[in-house]
């Protein structure tokens, strides 16, 4: 039996394929220290649960509109308009199960054959995989260590082309940690006004930043109405397992996402879109204390990347990631990546896992303790020094 052809054109999220061999040795007796998958290592906090069990207890366990709970829809254009500054309601907002079959469904519906889309590389892998699969044609904005992975606006100007026909932008990014700036944002936007382009904005870690403000594109006046903004509830409120992202989006396009949601999926669990609604609108003191615990843990981090030989990091800003340079080691990524697994015991990504421009850089994800940190840091140094010895 053979598979469609439009199946060659996905790609992959290596994560969880790295995920699976980690889980894999541990199985075998080795030790495996986790600093691969992007997932907070902290419970959902109580007070969600409980809305999530009491929606349940409820009877919240049937189908819902495919669009989202009409509170849940209103909780998030309340909480949107307020921490974006721009004013959106009920019908701008599309409920799905995750923020990435938001990414896939909107590059769907807006990119025909041919059409070519400009998105941050290094970046998360997803983008290029789907805008891939729609026929579209990837075009890679190199995100450079220089410049603090910020998009540069004469090369992004570069890139567009008679073909361009959207712009993703993630800030804070994955898998640096680099944050756009005001000044980036105003020069983006009035790149995509005057080729009437389309910007799909991934604002997944908005609330997981470091010593500076959270700076959107959608509080810029009017563009809101070529803008998709995606956030969710798994980063900032330890809710991977939940499935909830949330989309804000012109209405029509709206209407567009929920045909395909009905296509789909149906609908995203009800009771789940309870928890949603608690956790936007209820205390924020989880947050902000893991926010503080993942500061700690960064630079922690940073600073023992910067004292081993062949190594050196900058300070990401946001998101839970170091994207050290590890150049100096003489390792390509992939083959350093393979072997810290597979002879050290830590779990971490190739930087070229995000695309061609991640050559010669790793990620690690700090999502766990300082104290396994520490072992991973001495783990890495005992590892290069063995090999160059």
């Amino acid at each position: 039996m053979q598979f469609a052809d439009r199946i060659n054109r996905l790609g992959t999220e290596s994560a969880f394929e790295v995920l699976a061999r980690a889980k894999a040795l541990e199985a075998q007796g080795k030790s495996v220290i986790h600093l691969e998958i992007g997932e907070p290592d902290f419970d959902t906090p109580k007070n969600i649960c409980e809305a999530g069990k009491k929606a349940i207890d409820e009877g919240l366990t049937h189908y819902c509109p495919s669009a989202g709970l009409p509170d849940a829809r209103k909780t998030v254009a309340e909480y949107f308009s307020e921490t974006r500054g721009a004013k959106v309601d009920v019908e701008n907002v599309v409920i799905m199960p995750g923020a990435k079959p938001l990414i896939f469904n909107i590059l769907f519906a807006i990119v025909n054959k041919g059409d070519e889309v400009i998105y941050p590389n290094p970046g998360y892998p997803i983008y290029e995989s789907v805008i891939n699969y729609t026929g579209g044609t990837p075009v890679p904005m190199h995100l450079k260590e220089e410049s603090g992975f910020r998009f540069s606006v004469d090369d992004l100007k570069a890139l567009v082309t008679p073909k361009t026909k959207a712009m993703v932008i993630n800030s804070p990014q994955n898998p640096t940690g680099g944050i756009l700036t005001m000044e980036d944002l105003e020069a983006i936007y009035a790149l995509a006004e005057e080729h009437d382009l389309w910007i799909l904005t991934d604002e997944i870690y908005s609330r997981i930043v470091y010593e500076q403000e959270f700076q959107s594109i959608c509080s810029i006046p009017g563009a809101m109405k070529r803008t998709v903004a995606i956030d969710g509830m798994s980063k900032t409120y330890s809710m991977t397992g939940w499935r909830l992202g949330y989309g804000v989006m012109p209405a029509s396009l709206a209407e567009v996402q929920t045909k395909l949601a009905i296509n789909n999926f149906s609908c995203t669990a009800p009771f789940a879109q309870k928890a949603l609604i608690e956790a936007l609108t209820g205390p924020q003191d989880d947050v902000k204390k893991m926010v503080a615990e993942f500061q700690k843990r960064r630079d922690v981090f940073v600073d023992g990347l910067n004292a081993i030989d062949g190594v050196s990091c900058t300070k990401p800003l946001g998101a839970f990631y170091v994207y050290p340079n590890i150049t100096g080691t003489g390792f390509k990524s992939k083959d350093l990546a393979a072997r810290l697994l597979e002879e050290a015991g830590i779990a971490c990504l190739s930087g070229t896992a995000f695309g061609s421009f991640g050559e010669g850089y790793l990620r690690f994800s700090y999502a766990n303790s300082v104290e396994n940190i520490k072992e991973a840091l001495a783990r890495f140094e005992k590892f290069l020094v063995g090999v160059t010895a």
